[in-house]
């Protein structure tokens, strides 16, 4: 067992599960429901509490938040976990291609660089 980060790390951590399925579901403005589906779509994966309950971080509600606007919009929910889920694949390969660029010292339009 890891020792428990101090409050004020916690609170500034993305990634600390710090909401219960209820309060999520109450801050998108959504169910629980939708939480379970996007969850068995595997876009986001709850981590649970000592009593086995689900509990979000800030970046899954994020996450979902984005599945939401796509299934408002009448996009099925499987086909808007796709797509999330891809929009964020593209995202950190954007990322890393830039920090591939910084390091080799070169950007878009140098010399010697391929277009993106």
């Amino acid at each position: 067992m890891t020792p428990e980060k101090p409050l004020s790390d916690r609170l500034e951590d993305d990634d600390y599960p710090a909401y219960t399925m209820g309060r999520a579901a109450e801050m998108l403005g959504t169910t629980p429901g939708f939480l379970r589906a996007i969850g068995e779509a595997r876009l986001i994966t709850p981590l649970r509490s000592e009593g086995g309950h689900r509990r979000y971080s800030r970046y899954q509600l994020r996450i979902a938040a984005r599945a939401r606007e796509l299934v408002d919009r009448g996009t099925p929910i499987e086909a808007a976990c796709r797509i999330v889920i891809l929009e964020d694949q593209l995202e950190e390969a954007q990322r890393i291609n830039a920090e591939y660029r910084r390091a080799a010292g070169t950007t878009p339009g140098t010399p010697g660089t391929r277009p993106s």
